[in-house]
């Protein structure tokens, strides 16, 4: 018999046991990061690292504090934003707790800590890909007078660039529609479907 007494019989059942629950754990983990973080985009997969966690909700709720407008909000969370340096980063993209503190980032980086910050605020954003760069539109629940916004399904988002230092609402847009690639709800990790679309 290969095992000489019961006790290393069962113990061995029960480490293996465990080892099978681990590899389903891990399996069954690894599925739902892959299903929240990437998505695929005209074959080319896109990975997201937005948070909703308490880091993410103080740092707004910090950033925001004095305000009494949205505007006021937004743009204060912007302002942080783009005041951290663009550097060009060569993996994938990082973590908005991640961006600052280590000070840096290229599109990706900072447009995950921005929406994240905007999430944390109640605001609906989204991503918007276009060749080689992505950014953030916002709908702030009002209309800003001399401030041009693209009318999603007629709802007004207005742009913001976080790589453009002391950028404000409303950047103007300077990509035709068919450069944009897809507009992505980061949090459900869905391409929003547009049936109209326009700047004005």
């Amino acid at each position: 018999m290969l095992f000489k007494s019961k006790f290393a019989y069962y113990l061995s059942l029960v480490i293996s046991l465990f080892s099978v629950i681990f590899i389903i754990v891990v399996i069954y983990k690894s599925f739902f990061i892959v299903k929240n973080q990437f998505i695929d985009i005209g074959g080319l997969a896109y990975v997201n690292q937005v948070r909703t966690d308490d880091y993410t909700k103080r740092l707004a709720n910090s950033l925001t504090k004095d305000c009494q407008t949205k505007v006021c909000e937004v743009q204060s969370l912007l302002n942080i934003v783009t005041n951290i340096p663009y550097k060009i980063n060569e993996s994938v993209a990082r973590s908005g707790k991640n961006v600052i503190e280590q000070n840096f980032g290229d599109c990706d980086d900072k447009s995950n800590l921005l929406i994240s910050l905007l999430n944390a605020k109640g605001y609906e954003a989204y991503f918007v890909l276009v060749p080689e760069h992505i950014f953030v539109v916002v709908n702030l629940g009002i209309i800003l007078p001399n401030k041009r916004a693209l009318y999603i399904n007629g709802k007004p988002y207005y742009k913001l660039e976080s790589t453009a230092k002391g950028s404000s609402i409303g950047f103007p847009l300077k990509y035709k529609f068919s450069d944009i690639k897809a507009f992505i709800d980061p949090f459900k990790n869905k391409q929003l479907v547009v049936n109209t679309l326009e700047y004005k």
